[in-house]
Order: C-alpha cells, then sequence, then structure tokens
C-alpha cells in the first residue's frame, strides 16, 4: 500500500476506497483554496467524499453526522451539474452566497439552497475537523469518548435537537482507543499519522474561509 491509499492489483494501481486517506483529503482541500479567500466547490466537494469515507468506516457511531451529510452533497453535486447558465454561479462558494442572495433565492419557496446545504456540511466539517484535532493529543491506547464528546459538543451540538444530542452521546460509547480507530479507518496508520497535520492545517484554513464568507453575508442563521 503506498502513501496515497492507492493497491496494486494484476499489474494494475487502483484506488483503495475502502480507507479515510488522509493525504488525499489533505491534497484536495489544498487546491480548494483561490485567490480572494475564496473556496473552489469541485475540490470541496472532493473532499467531502473522502470524509464520508470516515463517517461509513466508523458505522452507526457517527450517524448523527452522516445521515443526511449524502443528500447534502448531491444537492451541490446537481447545482454544479446544471446545463443552464447558471452552473457559473456555484463554481465557488462565494459565487453561490453572492448568487442566491442577490438573486433573492433564499426564500423561494420550491428552491433548494446551495448556501443553506453547504452551511450544514460546513458544521459538520467544524466537529471533523476538532475531533481529529483532539486525538492527536491522546496516546493510542486511550479511549476517544471524551474527546469526541467534547469536539461535539463544542461544534455540531449545538445546532441538534435534545433527542438528537442524547442519541450521539449514547453511541459515542462505543468508540474506539485512539490507535483501533486508525487501524480501522486507515490503510496505513504511520502514514496517517505523519499526513494528519497538514491535512488539518489544509481543513481549517478552508473552514475558516466559509465561515468568514458565510459571516461576510451574514448568512449563519439560515434555517
Amino acid at each position: 500500500m503506498s502513501e496515497t491509499g492507492l493497491a496494486t492489483q494484476n499489474n494494475v494501481t487502483v484506488e483503495n476506497v475502502n480507507c479515510f486517506d488522509i493525504l488525499k483529503v489533505s491534497v484536495l482541500f489544498e487546491s480548494s483554496l483561490l485567490q480572494d479567500n475564496d473556496v473552489q466547490m469541485d475540490a470541496y466537494l472532493a473532499a467531502y467524499e473522502e470524509i464520508m469515507k470516515f463517517f461509513q468506516l466508523m458505522g452507526s457511531v457517527f450517524s448523527f453526522v452522516s445521515s443526511d451529510v449524502r443528500s447534502k452533497i448531491d444537492i451541490l453535486y446537481a447545482l454544479r451539474a446544471t446545463d443552464t447558465e447558471e452552473q457559473q454561479h456555484f463554481n465557488s462558494i462565494r459565487t453561490m452566497l453572492e448568487y442566491e442572495k442577490e438573486a433573492q433565492l433564499l426564500n423561494q419557496k420550491g428552491y433548494v439552497s446551495g448556501s443553506r446545504t453547504l452551511l450544514r456540511l460546513h458544521r459538520g466539517l467544524e466537529f471533523v475537523y476538532e475531533f481529529l484535532n483532539r486525538i492527536q493529543a491522546i496516546p493510542d491506547d486511550e479511549k476517544t469518548v471524551e474527546v469526541c464528546k467534547a469536539a461535539y459538543d463544542d461544534t455540531l451540538g449545538k445546532h441538534h435537537s435534545f433527542l438528537i444530542r442524547k442519541g450521539a452521546r449514547l453511541a459515542m460509547y462505543a468508540m474506539p482507543t485512539r490507535g483501533d480507530l486508525l487501524k480501522k479507518v486507515c490503510s496505513n496508520v504511520e502514514v496517517a499519522k505523519e499526513n494528519l497535520p497538514t491535512m488539518l492545517d489544509h481543513m481549517r484554513t478552508n473552514y475558516d474561509r466559509t465561515e468568514q464568507l458565510y459571516t461576510l453575508h451574514d448568512l449563519h442563521s439560515l434555517p
């Protein structure tokens, strides 16, 4: 297995889709960073596809965040794939927010807002960042449950109802040790540990830019 999560079968190199590729996420988030503090949509969505693998590999433990992530990603893919002139407005996060706000689409009945959809992914990304960032500070033999609870309470939990928060915290009791978690989701643990800090740097920059754009357009409170 190579550092990019590739496996060789019958002399053909193919992507190992059954692991969470930290290096791939790092590269994608880095490539999503555009000039003028903007974020390119396609690279962002590709990075989130890889994060979806992390959720799926963790199983029901992370169902509180993964349950509707797939549908949110698909909505944004659909906006990017439209054959109309509107497609260009969804090239980046900045252009999407500006377009939907100026065209007064955010409250238009029957319109599925990309800005509202991305806001949900943005909140989920903050949780993923905080969780992975905090497990760097604990040893391999320590359970990740308390770290996960703290990361959730400080981020995504603020936007969930009482029942979802209760269910999420109960599910977290099944969280493994840090060492077992990395073995479960990564094909090469040592390579994952080596690339995790850089990936988190790019993820944080991406999150901060998106946060600033939503603040600039006063869209954090989209229902």
